[in-house]
């Protein structure tokens, strides 16, 4: 075989190697992708909800960094789909969908209640998602999202299990 047919097969091998690795994402990290752009959606669109129906100062308060820190965390997470040729889902799943539901009939103090019991259970929930991600996800871009986002989704549990106990 003359050198050149050995660089181009060498070169060719390469690229189909390199093609097949971004192709597509691992199946768990689509899951995660999927599952996060939901929930921040939803997180977002209940700290509205929160805004209005809240009596407490401090779950307004909660509500606000809620919609600050969720909405930065989706951009983030849209540009990584964007690149990762993923389409995100365009509203909350039905679970998120059924609590905002449950939660608009609320006011006052039950809704504060309500609220905070559900952000508390939300967040450790995530809490795990994204310490799985961040230990065993295959994406780069994910796995980092993951890593940063984690230290906020802590500290939205502990302002969040602060909250409920008032």
């Amino acid at each position: 075989m003359s050198r050149y047919k050995v660089m181009l097969l060498a070169a060719g091998c390469l690229g189909l190697a390199s093609a097949q690795a971004m192709a597509a994402l691992s199946k768990a990290d689509q899951e995660f992708a999927q599952k996060a752009s939901a929930g921040g959606m939803a997180e977002v669109s209940l700290a509205q909800l929160a805004q209005q129906n809240a009596q407490s100062p401090q779950v307004k308060q909660f509500a606000e960094r809620m919609i600050a820190d969720h909405t930065q965390a989706n951009n983030e997470l849209k540009q990584i789909a964007q690149q990762d040729n993923l389409t995100p889902p365009t509203a909350p799943d039905n679970k998120e969908a059924s609590t905002q539901q449950r939660l608009s009939a609320m006011k006052g103090a039950a809704f504060d209640t309500a609220y905070m019991q559900h952000e508390v259970a939300d967040h450790r929930q995530d809490i795990a998602e994204f310490q799985r991600e961040a230990q065993s996800g295959q994406d780069p871009a994910l796995k980092a999202f993951a890593q940063k986002t984690l230290p906020v989704l802590r500290q939205h549990l502990q302002m969040a299990e602060a909250a409920a106990k008032k």
